[in-house]
């Protein structure tokens, strides 16, 4: 065993663990923190890369569709709720957020401190079929990326974006439209049965 490579959990050892549902061919590194267990799925054909954090604790939720990549060192805050649908998926060190405190100096801040002190934003976060998230970007609570979207690196999300276009900067905007061919590649991998 490679001291260096913690590896990914069973299917067996995911399957016990909890889930809310759990799909096949899930692998989750060894090395992520999952909290809230119960009030996340995901379906078929998911990979977690290591270092990666989802939190969907108290009345938060995660709902991960099939044939999904999170790559590593990525962060899921589902306190609201966060939804990634079939093909979507994330590069390395994305950060999604659906509720953030408000920074602004007229409340509070931070999870150790009641509501009523607080002003937190909160909405879900719903990424539509064949999105993508380059690495490092941030998405906003109550952002929607419709499908076929593409976000390019380092770029923020603070706002809902269009079905089939190509996005970055901070915050983002439209670069151009997104090709649809990934269509016609979905249909021919599901009449393959791969």
């Amino acid at each position: 065993m490679n001291p260096f490579d913690p590896g990914y959990y069973t299917e067996q050892d995911l399957q016990k663990a909890g889930f809310k549902s759990l799909g096949r061919h899930v692998r989750i590194a060894k090395n992520c923190t999952i909290v809230g267990l119960e009030n996340i799925a995901i379906g078929d054909n998911v990979r977690i890369d290591g270092f990666t954090t989802l939190a969907a604790h108290g009345c938060g939720w995660l709902d991960i569709g099939s044939h999904i990549h999170v790559g590593g060192y990525c962060f899921l805050a589902a306190g609201h709720g966060i939804q990634m649908r079939d093909f979507s998926g994330l590069s390395q060190g994305v950060r999604i957020y659906s509720q953030t405190d408000d920074y602004s100096g007229e409340s509070l801040t931070n999870p150790t401190v009641p509501e009523k002190y607080k002003n937190t934003t909160k909405g879900t976060v719903a990424l539509g079929r064949h999105v993508i998230i380059g690495s490092g970007s941030v998405v906003l609570p109550g952002v929607c990326i419709e499908e076929g979207s593409a976000v390019g690196a380092q770029s923020l999300v603070n706002k809902s974006l269009p079905p089939w276009g190509i996005f970055f900067g901070s915050p983002v905007k439209r670069l151009k439209s997104r090709s649809k061919r990934l269509l016609e590649l979905e249909s021919q991998f599901n009449r393959d049965g791969t």
